[in-house]
Parts: structure tokens; C-alpha cells; sequence
């Protein structure tokens, strides 16, 4: 990545800049505020920096948007007793049977029971769940698209899905249709990640975030707003 500086105003943006393989460039903040923008290879630092400069207002209120929700939960450890959320909701880390031969993770009365690993091994413990979430997360979109799927009136059926852990984003969708989508969202309730679901498919239809995009939003998901602010609330 390559940092970027973009003055508005009073205000100053520092940015993260990577380039990609796509068409279009993307500008997001991520829940913790940070401003990163993926454009499409080949692009020069100025266009960039004026592409930000024309949303240094939408970025700045994302930026006090999100700030709302701090101080924001600290990293979750990986050690019996800590809570992780699963669709919503606080699951507490608890070593089942530590004798069974492979590791895996059961969901069972508020607690994550990890098999097949000592107490004092958090690595082990940290692998076992993430690829459990990972596990979930595989099961859960491909239950849910469908439904997001039937809110438009016009195709929106990606032409692939995957998952990719990402620091700055819940999911996206590649110009060539493709979506990806961040493994952790099954952190989230249910209808806070069929917004992220929603608003990616809507991207099928109209590119970027601009007025008609809003509109399609609304049209599709009236209540987006709500799920939005629930899905920040779940991520703090």
C-alpha cells in the first residue's frame, strides 16, 4: 500500500492506496476509521488524490459516523473464557474434550467447545476456531444470497463466491462479478449480513455509491440504515 494525503478544508486525510485488477475505484473507511482506496492499476497518485478530494465529504462523515461506536471492544484473545460472537450473539471459549484426536469447535448453550486442545494452547485454539467461523461463514452465505438475491427485480446472481479474511472491508464485488466475502461477517446477526449481501448484489446493478445507487438501496432494503448501525454495533 501507499499512503496518501488529501487536504479538505481544515481537514486532512490520510489514506491507504493499493492498486488492483479492476475497473472501477473504490474508496471505503473501515469501522476504525481508516480511509483506503483500491484503484485500478495503472492509475496515477493525482487521479487518485482528486477522486478523494470529491468524497473528502462523504468520507468524513463515515469517519464521525463509525467514531460513534468507539471506544471500540478490544482484540479478542484466544483463550478459554474470552467471548466471541456468532450471529449476534456472545459465545464464551470453552475446552471440551481434550483428548479427541482432531480439533474442532461445538456450538452448544452460549459456549464455543473447542476439542482436541490443551487449555494453554491459544495458537491451536485461534486456528481451530477461525477455520470453524470460516466453516460457518461457507454455510451461511450460501443460505442466505438467495433470499437477498429475490429483493430485486433484475438479475443480481453473483458468478462466483469466496472468502477472504479482510482488514478494512465485510465484503466486495469485482467488476467481473465476482463476490468475496469476509469470513468473520458470521459475527453478525443474520439481517445485518444480509445488508452487506444486499448492498454488494446491488453493485451488479449500478456501480459506485452515488445517488442511484442510494435509491436502489432504499428501493431493496428500506431499512438499511438500521441493519448498517447494527452491524457496527456488533463489530465494536
Amino acid at each position: 500500500m501507499s499512503p496518501l494525503t488529501v487536504d479538505y478544508g481544515t481537514q486532512r486525510l490520510e489514506a491507504h492506496v493499493r492498486w488492483a485488477n479492476r475497473a472501477t475505484l473504490d474508496i471505503a473507511v473501515s469501522p476504525a476509521g481508516e480511509l483506503v482506496v483500491t484503484a485500478p492499476e495503472g492509475t496515477s497518485l493525482e487521479q487518485i488524490h482528486a477522486k478523494v478530494r470529491l468524497r473528502a465529504r462523504w468520507v468524513l462523515e463515515q469517519q464521525r459516523y463509525f467514531a460513534q461506536f468507539r471506544p471500540r471492544t478490544p482484540e479478542r484473545r484466544w483463550v478459554p473464557g474470552e467471548t466471541h460472537r456468532y450471529l449476534g450473539r456472545q459465545h464464551r471459549i470453552r475446552i471440551g474434550d481434550a483428548t479427541e484426536p482432531a480439533p474442532r469447535v461445538r456450538l452448544t448453550r452460549g459456549f464455543l467447545l473447542v476439542d482436541g486442545v490443551s487449555f494453554g494452547d491459544s495458537a491451536t485454539i485461534e486456528r481451530v476456531v477461525r477455520r470453524w467461523y470460516r466453516e460457518r461463514a461457507h454455510e451461511v452465505v450460501r443460505h442466505r444470497i438467495p433470499d437477498c438475491i429475490h429483493r430485486f427485480d433484475v438479475p443480481t446472481e453473483p458468478r462466483a463466491v469466496s472468502l477472504r479474511t479482510m482488514t478494512s472491508r465485510w465484503a466486495s464485488m469485482s467488476a467481473s462479478g465476482r463476490l468475496t466475502v469476509n469470513p468473520l461477517l458470521v459475527r453478525a446477526p443474520t439481517s445485518a449480513i444480509d445488508y452487506v449481501l444486499t448492498h454488494e448484489l446491488a453493485h451488479l446493478v449500478v456501480s459506485g455509491h452515488g445517488p442511484r445507487f442510494a435509491a436502489l438501496l432504499d428501493r431493496v432494503m428500506p431499512d438499511h440504515r438500521r441493519r448498517k448501525e447494527l452491524l457496527e454495533r456488533a463489530s465494536a
